[in-house]
């Protein structure tokens, strides 16, 4: 086993473009401890994990290992010096098996010339079994459940046993199990010497695992303290420079839609083979609804369905009154359809180009006189700004910066932006604070509340029960492809609704039984 490094940062400094992103900052982690790491989304967090990771090189600073110098120009570099990094955003190759994946550029070799197969596979076999993953070392990554990718680079992070690993938002698609069985592998390794940098948007965790707490802000380190001494209202105001009060806005609830107009979204008797059964649902105009359940429950795969990516095979769907069912993707949109997906990545975003390219693809139309008019792109830029300034974007340019140098949280928040540019008619949000901080999603829910008192129906998809007990209007619960409940807020009651979701009958759920999830309107 790798020994157990010191790690020390001091006066870290690093710039992109000019701007600022870690400013003079000084750090340690000890063997064994967890150091949690939290800050609002761009507040330097993953670039100083970068340096730390053998990804970036600081512009000033440096940084020691048991008081020798360290300054890794690679993350070969910094795994040879016992640090491990796992990635907020997943660096899998979907094509090939686990066992290449987790080996990819370092098989095992026999007689330091032939590759040996047996021993990596019994090596990732034990390296899964410790996670209590279903599935072998020859599975196709592609053939994977997102939280199962998710655990698989945690497994990479971990195989060789590295002194010090750091966790970048790893729970981000991961089932509650799947959690419970990370927080597990922590412990086990934190009694073995292994020390930990967990960085979270999830406070409760972060304060459920870290010996200490370490706070940045506007791309310096404000505070670090030990847990105990850090409440988790008190790590919000650290975060975000004010105090938060709500983590929700105030909303009384929806206004009756006028019943003379066609609601936002409605779906009738809607199948897809393997994917939805039999969906029938209605969002008003003016309305937040919530869909709810387990992974895979078909959550994701209806608002694909919803939104043309993927083919219904019987029923009708309509959007704000015009019949959809057979219309393209592109048509949906035009009749009023704007979809937030859950792969902001892979599925949202241009990530070489700028924000205002981003933001701009799907309403380019409403900036042009016609076909061969110029694109006003003063008016453009104007309405760009004023979407990502109510978002609280912080990037250094919108015309020219990339979005891959965005922290993810903007990243998310350039989306959102833009199908707000859209003005649609039926906005859905599919996790849409998935790896945002907490001041941040309160921005995000304001936002969507926002549209939804201008008449758009949201339809929001969330894992967090919380949130969408927090936000929505009534919440639809889905179980192995069908909805099979439905609340309005009256009736919101947290473990009825996470009965539903495991397939309980309304009788079978204890009277007056204690909730299983802990909801607060403060914070």
């Amino acid at each position: 086993m790798t020994s157990t490094p010191r790690l020390e940062l001091r006066g870290i400094s690093h710039a992109f473009f000019g701007m600022p992103v870690n400013c003079d900052i000084s750090l340690r982690v000890e063997p064994g401890e967890v150091l949690g790491l939290v800050g609002e989304n761009g507040a330097g967090k993953s670039t100083l994990m970068n340096i730390v990771g053998g990804v970036l090189t600081p512009d000033e600073g440096r940084m020691l290992i048991d008081g020798d110098p360290y300054a890794p120009k690679s993350t070969g570099e910094a795994r040879a010096r016992g640090i491990a990094h796992v990635h907020q955003e997943l660096n899998l190759f979907s094509q090939l098996s686990v066992i290449d994946n987790v080996f990819l550029t370092a098989y095992p070799r026999r007689w330091g010339v032939f590759t040996d197969r047996r021993k990596a596979r019994r090596d990732t076999a034990d390296a899964l079994a410790q996670l209590e993953l279903p599935f072998s070392p020859s599975t196709i990554v592609e053939q994977l459940s997102p939280g199962h990718r998710q655990m698989l680079e945690i497994v990479k992070g971990t195989l060789g046993s590295p002194g010090l690993i750091i966790l970048d938002e790893p729970t981000t698609s991961l089932t509650s199990r799947e959690t419970h069985l990370l927080f597990a592998l922590i412990e086990r390794l934190t009694a073995q010497g292994t020390s930990f940098i967990y960085v979270s948007h999830i406070l409760d965790d972060v304060k459920k695992l870290s010996d200490r707490i370490a706070v940045m802000r506007d791309s310096a380190l404000i505070d670090v303290r030990a847990e105990a001494d850090l409440p988790v209202r008190e790590l919000i105001t650290l975060m975000v420079g004010r105090p938060l009060d709500s983590l929700y806005p105030d909303r009384a609830g929806h206004t009756p839609a006028d019943v003379q107009a066609a609601p936002a979204l409605r779906l009738d008797d809607v199948s897809a083979t393997g994917l939805v059964h039999r969906a029938t649902l209605t969002v008003d105009r003016g309305e937040v609804v919530g869909i709810f359940g387990l992974m895979g429950a078909g959550r994701t795969e209806l608002a694909r369905v919803i939104a043309g990516l993927d083919a219904a095979d019987s029923g009708r769907i309509e959007v704000a009154g015009t019949d959809v069912t057979r219309l393209s993707p592109r048509a949906r949109i035009a009749a009023g359809l704007a979809f937030v997906t859950e792969d902001r990545r892979g599925e949202g975003l241009l990530m070489e180009f700028p924000v205002v390219a981003n933001a701009a693809l799907p309403s380019l139309a409403r900036w042009s006189g016609g076909v061969l008019a110029p694109l006003r792109r003063r008016s453009l830029r104007a309405r760009v700004q004023a979407v990502t300034e109510a978002l609280r974007l912080k990037a250094t340019d919108l015309t020219r910066s990339p979005v891959q140098a965005l922290s993810g949280g903007n990243q998310q928040k350039v989306v959102l932006a833009k199908w707000l540019l859209t003005e649609p008619e039926l906005l859905i949000l599919d996790e849409p604070t998935r790896g945002v901080d907490v001041g941040a999603q309160y921005e995000v829910y304001r936002t969507a509340l926002e549209r939804a008192d201008a008449g758009t129906g949201i339809l929001v998809i969330s894992s967090e029960l919380p949130e969408l007990l927090g936000i929505a209007d009534r919440i639809v619960v889905m179980r192995l492809g069908r909805i099979v409940a439905e609340y309005p807020r009256a009736q919101f009651d947290a473990r009825i609704i996470l009965g539903a979701a495991f397939g309980e009958r309304p009788d079978e759920v204890a009277a007056g039984e204690a909730a299983s999830i802990q909801i607060q309107g403060g914070v």
